[in-house]
């Protein structure tokens, strides 16, 4: 009786390795599901890459690994590059080479890719044969919809700094606390009339070497809409904004801000493209503070000095600056004095005209003026005064 006891009380030890058998089981099968993920990523990215190359864009790595094992993929590029290519393949407009791309995706949500930049970064015109570095403390993406078109994505650089090499010397040309750039499929569908929304944020963001009044610090914030796409598929620039101006379509400035000290402006509007590939529209703005704005311009220092050819060109076309300079001399001459009290006076002259153009208006609080910012085939206009050109896109 004793016996038949024991014996029934022993239980199979086999029982004791299925839980172990079955987790290597499972190791072995993770392991090969994520070696051949792996795999099919750098297939995904050389065709991406072949796909790209036919657009123009030609994009490599020095040196590419696939690490991140057990439950995210890091591909690491390190001597990355970029070329844009033109279509005769002659030219190579741009470069962009940078030290170092980290891109990582999680298994569990491979279609959301995150990359992180490593400074610096070389940009080379080949037109122009100009040289800039970009530096940053820290740079990173994010883009959601891969490996199809992005359904979204970003872009994030913290104290980017832009300076143009002159032989061994970096001059300065642009710098930021951080920039960021957003974009999202709005409307439609990437293989169907696509409607982008995109959003630029620069905070504390300054330009040097063109004004003074660049160089002081600004905040800017600027929403838009693109419409006039036929597809997401990969193009030449050239080829996109053509398709654009012949399906219609347009940029609209759903709303911008811009402030810089105690200067706010504001505006909204839509721009589209004429037959020749330039700007054409109206922005509405709204500015306050330009009481500040236009003496920091430096017209009646500029007078006092002679105005350059090239700015009477952009100002008042057809102008000739020593004919200028001559009636400032006449002047005097017919009623001493009075030339020099028209240099002084220049920059309440400005004022007054831009009064004139605009309607009084309030912004946040504050005493504003609102005028249109025309821009008829790049020629940008303020009131009947041209004050730029801007050179065709195609």
């Amino acid at each position: 009786m004793s016996n038949l006891t024991v014996a029934a009380g022993r239980r199979p030890r086999w029982g004791l390795f299925i839980a172990p058998i079955l987790l290597l089981i499972l190791a072995v099968a993770w392991s090969c599901f994520w070696f051949y993920a792996a795999s099919q990523a750098e297939i995904a990215a050389d065709a991406w890459r072949a796909q790209e190359a036919k657009s123009g864009r030609i994009y490599d790595c020095a040196k590419r690994s696939i690490a991140g094992f057990p439950f995210r993929f890091e591909v690491q590029c390190s001597g990355a590059s970029v070329a844009l290519v033109s279509q005769n393949a002659s030219k190579t407009p741009f470069t962009a080479r940078l030290d170092n791309i980290l891109v990582v995706a999680q298994v569990y949500d491979p279609k959301r890719v995150i990359a992180e930049f490593s400074a610096p970064a070389t940009l080379t015109d080949g037109v122009t044969q100009n040289t800039f570095v970009v530096n940053w403390s820290r740079g990173r993406s994010s883009v959601v919809g891969l490996p199809a078109v992005p359904d979204r994505a970003s872009i994030v650089f913290d104290d980017p700094v832009i300076n143009r090499l002159d032989g061994s010397v970096q001059v300065p040309l642009a710098r930021a606390k951080q920039v960021e750039l957003h974009g999202r499929l709005a409307d439609g569908s990437p293989s169907d009339h696509p409607v982008i929304e995109t959003v630029l944020h620069v905070a504390q963001g300054s330009i040097q070497g063109v004004h003074p009044l660049l160089a002081e610090p600004f905040e800017a914030d600027t929403r838009a809409k693109v419409t006039g796409l036929s597809d997401l598929t990969p193009k030449p620039w050239p080829q996109r904004f053509r398709e654009i101006q012949a399906a219609g379509g347009h940029i609209e400035i759903v709303q911008s801000r811009i402030q810089q000290g105690e200067m706010i402006a504001v505006a909204a509007g839509t721009l589209g493209l004429s037959a020749n590939g330039r700007l054409d529209g109206e922005l509405q703005m709204t500015v306050t503070g330009l009481e500040r704005v236009i003496p920091a311009l430096g017209i009646e220092k500029m007078l006092e000095e002679g105005v350059p050819q090239a700015t009477l060109d952009r100002v008042a076309p057809g102008v000739k600056s020593q004919d200028l300079n001559n009636l400032f001399g006449a002047l005097d001459r017919a009623v001493p004095g009075l030339g020099k009290v028209i240099k002084q006076n220049a920059n309440a002259g400005v004022a007054a005209g831009i009064n004139s153009i605009g309607t009084e208006s309030t912004l946040e609080g504050k005493k504003a003026r609102s005028f249109p910012l025309k821009f008829v085939d790049g020629a940008v206009l303020l009131g009947p005064v041209k004050v730029g050109q801007i050179p065709p896109l195609y």
